[in-house]
């Protein structure tokens, strides 16, 4: 082979090179723009998470407290332990709290239902942006998440209990614990996570 012919093979090549490391710098600059994306979900869907359960959980406190002060106050203190008596004083504050610790907004929060157990839905929005790409319009893109928690009791008495004497709950776990509203006080309660569990809803 001649010095012309192989000079000519490395003219005729070098485009093919530029080309494919064109291609592979594309491929490599598409790949990061997903897996910025990737990221920004991911810890959008932490915010919800984190909101939604801040939610419920504030609700819980509600109920433990709003049970604790209606013993001996009259009959209808079984009803908080339905897990439904609250008023949803708070969750706002909790949910945003929590979103904001994620670097994120709460732009929606309302009372939900799943599977008949109450709770609520919190909807955010990233104040970070998914970031520079070369992908149009990332640098500008904020991430969402929505995310439902709920409030699930755990303890119950015999339907024929009466209210007005001393009760026996039977809780998830194997737990047990009585209440007389004759002779009670507050430290007579069992833990918040005794009573209720507070979880995402799948």
């Amino acid at each position: 082979m001649t010095q012309d012919s192989l000079r000519s093979d490395r003219g005729a090549t070098l485009p093919i090179y530029i080309w494919l490391t064109g291609i592979l710098l594309f491929v490599a600059f598409a790949f990061f723009a997903f897996a910025q994306a990737a990221s920004a979900r991911n810890g959008a869907q932490s915010a919800a998470d984190a909101a939604a359960l801040a939610a419920a959980q504030e609700a819980r406190d509600e109920l433990v407290e709003g049970l604790g002060l209606s013993i001996g106050e009259g009959d209808g203190w079984l009803d908080w332990l339905s897990g439904d008596a609250f008023t949803g004083q708070g969750v706002e504050e909790a949910a945003a709290a929590l979103a904001a610790e994620n670097d994120s907004t709460v732009t929606g929060l309302a009372p939900d239902e799943v599977n008949g157990f109450p709770g609520y839905r919190a909807e955010i929005r990233t104040n970070y942006t998914v970031g520079d790409s070369i992908i149009p319009g990332t640098e500008s893109k904020h991430a969402s998440a929505k995310a439902t928690a709920v409030i699930k009791p755990l303890c119950s008495a015999d339907a024929s209990a009466d209210p007005e004497k001393a009760v026996e709950f039977e809780c998830d776990g194997g737990e047990s614990f009585e209440i007389d509203p004759d002779d009670f006080v507050l430290d007579d309660l069992p833990e918040a996570s005794v009573l209720f569990s507070v979880h995402l809803a799948d």
